[in-house]
């Protein structure tokens, strides 16, 4: 059965196009960690070959290319002459996904909080204008205070309705953080993945329902399995893969222990 890779990042050269296929450079950086006694490995290079056809339905350019983050499934070729092959493992791709910018998501994150601030301020600008109303009506229409206290007494009432809708409104939305049976939440970092499992051959249809589950839900459906003293991953390769193409800074995982 040959080997099936996943790497992700963006190309290191320009896209290279030829009568059926397109072809370009990516590196994508070892393991943090090795067995005691061997060194660590390094940056690898690759050279993923890819149909033109499948290319194009991206919507990846020439340009582009250089700077989209991207997703590739495939398997490993010695059938390619070296000279279109420079990287130091030929990559035959299967499916190509473009991944989300981050820049673009901590933008609109930036507009949503100046909005919100705007809101506020507005809001307390309103405010203000409404006490200095009340401050020269007062002056003015010395006669009138017992109307005004009547007026203010029913103020709280309509300030307070906003406030109670707003402390309503984000219950009905909560979430849990994590997924069911989580033990602990650890640092994606510290995972350690077994080489019979980067050998391992995932649907790739499975695996965008899982990426396409975690952009809802904004959490893994399950639960990483590791081994609490070594942090080697002992089950759930699949959600390691997805927590690594979404750039989770934190997984929950349930601990097995080595007997």
């Amino acid at each position: 059965m040959p080997h099936k890779m996943t790497i992700t990042g963006s190309a290191t050269g320009p896209l290279r196009e030829y009568d059926r296929y397109v072809a370009f450079d990516m590196r994508e950086k070892g393991s943090p960690a090795a067995p005691k006694g061997l060194k660590k490995s390094t940056f690898i290079s690759y050279t993923v070959f890819v149909a033109k056809k499948a290319f194009n339905k991206t919507g990846l350019t020439k340009k582009s290319i250089m700077h989209e983050k991207i997703l590739v499934q495939g398997e490993p070729t010695l059938d390619i002459p070296i000279d279109e092959c420079p990287g130091e493992i030929g990559i035959i791709c299967f499916q190509i996904t473009v991944l989300p910018n981050k820049n673009d998501k901590e933008a609109n994150e930036s507009k949503d909080k100046k909005e919100a601030q705007q809101e506020v301020s507005n809001a307390q600008q309103e405010v203000a204008a409404t006490k200095h109303e009340e401050k020269q009506d007062s002056v003015s229409q010395p006669v009138a205070k017992e109307a005004k206290q009547e007026a203010k007494t029913i103020q709280p009432e309509v300030k307070e309705t906003p406030i109670q809708e707003k402390k309503s409104a984000p219950q009905q939305k909560q979430q849990p953080t994590q997924p069911k049976g989580t033990q602990d939440v650890i640092s994606f970092e510290e995972i350690i993945v077994p080489e019979a499992f980067l050998k391992t051959r995932l649907n790739p249809v499975k695996t965008e329902e899982v990426i396409e589950f975690v952009k809802r839900t904004r959490h893994l459906d399950k639960p990483l399995t590791i081994d609490k003293g070594s942090k080697v991953l002992k089950d759930g390769y699949r959600r390691y893969i997805v927590a690594k193409t979404v750039k989770m800074d934190k997984v929950p995982v349930v601990y097995e222990y080595e007997k």
